[in-house]
């Protein structure tokens, strides 16, 4: 299975020569010009992670930081910072190795090939979406606001990953019911409304931003 690899540089020829390069020697290749686009990225697992520091919206440490404590593959910086204080930043952000521009594209598939090796013997990945400030791992069942893991029940984490997949689509109580308590349950709708509520306001205790929705009338839906 061919290795998935992550650029994310603001600039256009740095992207489109590496991922040129690296398809060649098939790799599978997503590329991210900003922050934002490196977080939605990184939703794809990559098994390793090219990450210049100098990005829009938000910068290269960020994104690692943000991501680091739920992506386990390598992160390599690319920037053109050379300062020892830079590096150390780096690498307590998370970040595992440091290439300075400008670059030798073959040195670059080197270390990229020696982080692999390294790496090949942890094959686990978590199936990650990230909403705002908010990351939720669906494998290890976890909710992160910011750095903290909010405390969710069994059925509050199966309310939150069914609206959360589902993006924008709508569900009434009595669907939102069927799918998580199944056919057999021997509650009612209520129950959800009311799991609902304790969700919201875990949720609101550490965010004020409003991840599940009321349209009124008909039920709700996810707002990332």
């Amino acid at each position: 299975m061919a290795a998935k690899l992550l650029i994310a540089d603001d600039e256009a020829g740095v992207v489109d020569m590496l991922k040129s390069y690296f398809e060649a020697r098939s790799f599978c290749v997503y590329t991210a010009r900003s922050g934002e686009e490196a977080l939605q990225q990184a939703e794809k697992n990559p098994d390793l992670v090219l990450l210049d520091i100098n990005m829009p919206d938000m910068d290269g440490l960020a994104v690692c930081e943000r991501i680091r404590t739920h992506i386990r593959c390598p992160i390599l910086f690319l920037t053109a910072r050379i300062e020892t204080a830079d590096k150390i930043r780096g690498f307590q952000a998370g970040g595992d190795d440091y290439i300075v521009k400008p670059f030798d594209v073959d040195e670059l598939g080197a270390r990229v090939s020696a982080h692999l090796r390294r790496e090949s013997r942890r094959q686990e990945h978590s199936v990650l979406r990230f909403f705002s400030d908010m990351t939720i791992d669906y494998s290890g069942r976890e909710v992160w606001i910011g750095k903290e893991k909010i405390a969710l029940s069994k059925k509050e984490f199966d309310i939150v990953e069914l609206l959360s997949i589902n993006g924008a689509q709508v569900f009434d109580r009595e669907r939102i019911y069927e799918a998580v308590w199944g056919l057999e349950g021997d509650g009612s709708s209520d129950t959800v409304m009311e799991h609902i509520r304790k969700i919201r306001g875990k949720f609101a205790a550490v965010s004020p931003y409003s991840y599940i929705e009321t349209v009124w009338g008909v039920g709700y839906r996810w707002n990332g």
